[in-house]
């Protein structure tokens, strides 16, 4: 019996191009030098043993060998990270899921080095070129790199996964899995994996059949009960016509026109930025509003910036269009209470709401953020289930390329950016007993969409992520400049005098 691809997974699996891709990731920041004591004990969060006077810092057990050994421990809770996508032949089903029985974890974790000395510019550099670089799709598809040459003697945790692995069931991304909540690694039992058979193409090419032919077998209960084929193809009916008003809904209430929906290159860039909390908590509180009002306000200020420097004999736009989670208005929307919260979110409700880059006065525009949000997050028009295919009830796949190109075509003029955000602070992290210091979620670029950003909450620290097609914005690292000149116009008669501190 094979596992087949949710319709969205094969979605997401074929939207693969030569331009784009849908993988994802996180970026991971640690310190092996900051842990538990030779005396037993763990340092407080944030700070440094070296300095405490309480004991030596032990010795980390955070390197190539031991990486390895904890995913491959912990690659039991994500078996589809063993396993290799297999199309059907004429696409004729979805494609299935089959264990890679050459599977190799050396290739899939990698080691790195930066030049000396290892500054954000050359980090940032190598997450865009590996960010860049599709990923091999005779295997499973996912890489982890460990970064080492780090100034302070950090090391980074690079990962990238294809978007079809994450399904919308609760699925976490491997960054998430590799981590503890302790300073202690709890190793799970070991496992004997052993791949199974896989199936050859003559046998999808039968299943496949055998399923279509199997369906009109409902006939007769369809007839009787009404439930069987004829009431599914209605339902499929209902729903292609339902989705095809929302399609002509966003075309009739498009976003701005804007080079951010230009159609580019697979080159990626990549830059980061890490804010505190604390002011950012401030502003919120003085007028009335959350910190996710202060997050866009901020972001509609880097927009406002870049744009007026993107083509400086042209008037920007009066706003930019973006998506961003629901849960960030109403945390009782999300359908399943997660155990903790993490940095990877998909697949979750969200809504499009616009953000006033023309206003130039930083207090007015976060008023403006904050009025804006509140009504389109009420507003049935404004919901986005996310990307989805146009028929999810057929099994059939037929000409995935052209219906990729069609799906990519249809939603390019929903918005201008995706801004996915946590819903609620990640807690602590450890790798191997070594602290997660900064942790930076790795959004999906999708095609027809030159800008991604990401935002969570960690340490007190509200850390922004960037990615964005090099051929469209060659100057992306003056984004994170643009997020650090926001912050000090919202914040500057409510910060204290530190300003913003760098870990």
């Amino acid at each position: 019996m094979v596992t087949r691809l949710s319709p969205r997974d094969a979605m997401y699996y074929f939207l693969d191009d030569s331009r784009s891709t849908t993988h994802l990731g996180a970026l991971l920041i640690v310190d092996p030098a900051v842990g538990r004591t030779t005396s037993g004990e763990s340092e407080p969060s944030g700070t440094d043993a070296s300095t405490t006077g309480r004991g030596a810092p032990r010795e980390s057990m955070l390197d190539y060998p031991g990486l390895v050994s904890l995913v491959e421990n912990r690659l039991q809770l994500i078996p589809r990270y063993r396993q290799v996508v297999r199309e059907v032949t004429l696409g004729l089903a979805r494609p299935v899921w089959v264990d890679d029985p050459d599977f190799d974890i050396n290739f899939h974790i990698r080691r790195s080095g930066l030049p000396r000395p290892g500054g954000t510019v050359d980090l940032d550099d190598l997450v865009a070129r590996v960010m860049s670089r599709p990923l091999d799709r005779t295997r499973p598809l996912w890489e982890m790199y460990l970064i080492e040459g780090l100034a302070d003697g950090r090391l980074a945790i690079l990962t990238k996964s294809h978007r079809c692995l994450i399904d919308d069931a609760g699925s976490r991304e491997i960054s998430e899995v590799i981590c503890d909540g302790t300073d202690r690694a709890d190793l799970l039992p070991e496992e004997l994996w052993m791949p199974g058979s896989p199936p050859g193409g003559t046998h999808l090419v039968v299943g496949a059949l055998a399923e279509a032919l199997a369906r009109p077998g409902d006939l007769v209960e369809t007839v009787l009960h009404g439930n069987g084929i004829v009431s599914e193809m209605r339902s499929a009916v209902g729903t292609t016509v339902r989705r095809v008003g929302d399609v002509v809904s966003q075309l009739t209430d498009s976003a701005p026109r804007s080079p951010l929906n230009n159609a580019g290159t697979t080159t990626r860039s990549f830059t980061t930025a890490a804010l505190p909390r604390r002011d950012c908590a401030k502003v919120a509180e003085h007028h009335g509003c959350t910190i996710t009002d202060v997050e866009l306000a901020i972001i509609s200020g880097v927009m406002r910036k870049w744009m007026l420097s993107f083509d400086p004999a042209e008037v920007p736009a009066d706003t930019v269009r973006v998506v961003v989670p629901l849960s960030t208005r109403d945390p009782g929307v999300e359908r399943a209470a997660e155990p903790e919260p993490g940095w990877i979110g998909v697949g979750k409700p969200s809504f499009v709401t616009d953000l006033p880059v023309g206003e130039s006065n930083p207090a007015v525009r976060l008023a403006q953020v904050a009025g804006l949000a509140d009504r389109y997050a009420q507003s049935s028009r404004r919901m986005n289930t996310g990307p989805s295919p146009l028929f999810p009830e057929l099994g059939v796949v037929p000409f995935p390329e052209i219906s990729s190109r069609a799906f990519r075509s249809l939603n390019s003029r929903a918005y201008n950016v995706p801004v996915a955000m946590s819903t609620a602070p990640v807690p602590d992290r450890f790798v191997l007993g070594a602290p997660v210091c900064r942790a930076f979620a790795i959004p999906t670029l999708v095609s027809q969409r030159a800008l991604a950003i990401s935002i969570i909450e960690y340490r007190d620290h509200l850390h922004f992520a960037f990615v964005a097609d090099r051929g469209v914005i060659a100057d992306l690292p003056a984004m994170a400049d643009h997020v650090f000149e926001s912050y000090e116009e919202l914040t500057q008669p409510y910060r204290e005098p530190t300003g913003v501190v760098d870990e």
